[in-house]
């Protein structure tokens, strides 16, 4: 113990078990910082490292042969999802310097409204919600052709099985097949996914982690071509069992949705697939969307007959989201929804799965269309601000108010991809008590229908 770092870690309930710097009582990870200035690393942006130590810092960083080496091939661009801050100007230069806002920024800024300024706010989140919010269906599928998986009898291979997984991953696919993009034969072990069919010969999965909903996909419905697009390293991934299928080509792009160009990825060239993605946290939906369907027309078509044939994308962490990355801020300033206003819906997204709530409210999710007035409850806020009325709202207040700030969110993005030509759905894919974010925006060219 007396070789151990004293840093005390509460989850593992021990002590750190690295050895202390000298004359230190801690390592090198919990020695207390300084004052000096610490900076995001411009190569990195996950770690920082002190302003004095940056310039020596950026040639040995661990991720600068990886930058280097990406910067390199034909499909990085650098900022060409990212969107824009104001979409009546031109793109910001992907040089240019673009502040993320907080959310410690957005909830300080709720904070310093005025009381009649927030039950105003309040206020236009449940008309805008009411207005737009009305088709929101329960779309929990379990398609036949996802059996093996759910019952593990995938070639008796060990999988990483758990049972709420398998059951967002199933039901995201059986949505797919619903909407025609993904095509089921009675009485086949498996679809018929292929070129001469009226199935896709292409999967692209964005934020794909380890890969195990293109694994899904893989077993279950037999596709030929897979693109995973991830920006992080993972252990375990799906790859080796995909590449193990003879029919099978993979490839994984490791980069960050933002930077991918992905017309040119030579090998999708002319191709038309399916977009997928499994909690696509804040803005990275955004971006995944723009990537897909920025360049196509209202009529559905997209230059080079290289064209999205359907997409589902399981939205998530919604407080994340910024206004620059954002698509349809147009439509949002339609409803009378303002950039500040903005900021706020999204922080108030985070009450939806607010771990304080308890257990209590696993029917929460069940608050449809015309959630009680959370203003009347609280009107009898003094003087104490409108942190005091935050922080005294009942769970279920904050969680009915989170909820509907995410789908107002979502339903600007479902309008933003209807433009683009394709049929489009927000639905409820599994149960909250699988998981509260539980929103697929699902979406299929019009001649599958």
């Amino acid at each position: 113990m007396e070789n151990r770092c004293k840093f005390w870690l509460p989850k593992k309930n021990r002590f750190c078990a690295n050895a202390p710097l000298n004359n230190s009582l801690f390592c090198g990870n919990h020695t207390p910082r300084t004052d000096d200035p610490w900076i995001s690393c411009p190569i990195d942006p996950s770690h920082s490292v002190l302003q004095e130590n940056l310039e020596g810092h950026v040639k040995r960083c661990p991720l600068l042969k990886q930058a280097q080496s990406l910067s390199t091939q034909p499909f990085y661009q650098k900022g060409i999802n990212a969107g824009e801050e104001d979409e009546q100007e031109p793109l910001i230069p992907a040089s240019g310097s673009f502040d993320i806002v907080t959310s410690e920024t957005k909830r300080n800024a709720v904070y310093s409204l005025s009381i009649p300024e927030f039950f105003e706010l309040i206020r236009k989140i449940e008309s805008v919600h009411d207005r737009i919010c009305k088709d929101i269906k329960d779309s929990y599928k379990l398609p036949k052709a996802c059996g093996i998986w759910i019952k593990r009898e995938v070639d008796n291979r060990k999988l990483p099985f758990q049972e709420k997984h398998v059951t967002q991953q199933a039901s995201i696919l059986g949505n797919l097949e619903e909407f025609g993009v993904l095509k089921s034969s009675v009485g086949k072990e498996r679809c018929e996914l292929n070129e001469n069919s009226n199935g896709v010969p292409a999967v692209v999965e964005f934020g794909a982690g380890r890969g195990y909903l293109t694994q899904m996909l893989a077993d279950c419905y037999g596709i030929r071509r897979v693109f995973l697009v991830e920006r992080k390293s993972y252990k375990l991934k799906a790859d080796r069992s995909l590449r193990q299928k003879e029919s099978l080509i993979l490839e994984r792009l490791r980069i960050d949705i933002e930077d991918l160009n992905l017309k040119a990825v030579e090998s999708l060239q002319g191709l038309p697939y399916i977009a997928i993605g499994k909690h696509l946290c804040g803005p990275a939906t955004d971006l995944t969307l723009r990537c897909c369907l920025a360049n196509q027309r209202n009529d559905g078509q997209c230059e080079g007959n290289r064209y999205p044939r359907g997409l589902a994308i399981a939205t998530c962490c919604h407080h994340l989201c910024q206004w620059k990355h954002y698509m349809n801020k147009r439509y949002l300033t339609s409803l009378g929804i303002s950039k500040e206003e903005f900021h706020a819906i999204t922080w108030f997204t985070s009450w939806a799965v607010d771990t304080d709530h308890g257990s209590d409210l696993s029917d929460v999710t069940d608050i449809r269309l015309h959630p009680e007035s959370i203003e009347k409850e609280e009107s009898s806020g003094d003087a104490n601000g409108v942190e005091a009325i935050a922080r005294n709202m009942k769970a279920i207040e904050r969680a009915k108010l989170g909820f509907m700030c995410k789908q107002i969110i979502d339903m600007g993005r479902l309008m933003w991809v209807k433009e683009r030509g394709l049929e489009t759905q927000l639905v409820k894919y599994v149960p909250s008590s699988v998981s509260p974010e539980n929103h697929l925006l699902v979406a299929g060219h019009v001649r599958n229908f």
